[in-house]
């Protein structure tokens, strides 16, 4: 059974996510920085009215998926924070300056996570070496990866995107996310034989999820 999780940058997107039949929520800020940390308090209000999962990004500002000492240790607060509000799971990701999986302080911070699970999101599609990233981020104890296949969008990655389902062997959740609308889940899907789909589901170019591509998308 498909599943289909949606990404949020504010309070009214995802309402309507969960309101439509969203199987989970991502949770950020920051939608023209791609998704950063959200506001603690607008995560606690959320977590009082939607009962299913919410994975609450955790990225310091938006840019390059390196990190300073000081952001390093900003993310590890933020994640120690919001873990005291009951949500379902982290997603972040962290390479290092040549764009290789930062194994350390990933391992640090899924560890910092437990026992919620973790996603490495985008900043996969960063990383040099496909099979050697997936290999990295098994190694790091995360339980998803979110990827458009390390190409600009899910349509351009399907094939890589497929090779990943293959490569992973039920051994890591590989969400299929990037470009990805009703328009095109179907045909995505069918491709790559993955089972969990991600999207904003905004159709307009603004900031909010639209309640009928969030049908949409779950029913294809």
């Amino acid at each position: 059974m498909s599943k289909i999780e949606i990404a949020c940058f504010n309070p009214e997107s995802a309402i309507t996510a969960f309101e439509n039949g969203a199987d989970r929520i991502e949770l950020c800020g920051g939608l023209n920085e791609g998704g950063t940390t959200p506001n603690f308090e607008t995560v606690k209000q959320l977590r009082e009215k939607i009962n299913i999962p919410i994975f609450v990004m955790i990225r310091p500002r938006g840019g390059d998926f390196t990190y300073s000492d000081t952001e390093f240790e900003e993310m590890k607060s933020d994640l120690i924070q919001l873990k005291s509000l009951n949500v379902d799971g982290f997603v972040f990701g962290i390479l290092n300056e040549n764009d290789e999986i930062n194994v350390e302080q990933n391992k640090e911070l899924v560890e910092l996570a437990k026992p919620y699970p973790c996603t490495f999101h985008r900043a996969f599609d960063r990383a040099v070496d496909l099979e050697g990233s997936l290999e990295k981020v098994i190694e790091c104890g995360f339980k998803t990866i979110l990827t458009s296949g390390q190409k600009p969008n899910v349509s351009e990655g399907k094939e890589n995107l497929k090779k990943l389902v293959e490569m992973s062997a039920g051994r890591i959740e590989i969400l299929v996310g990037g470009g990805l609308r009703s328009a095109n889940i179907q045909e995505i899907r069918d491709f790559t034989k993955a089972s969990y789909f991600h999207s904003s589901a905004i159709t307009d170019g603004g900031a909010f999820a639209d309640a009928d591509e969030v049908i949409a998308l779950k029913s294809k």
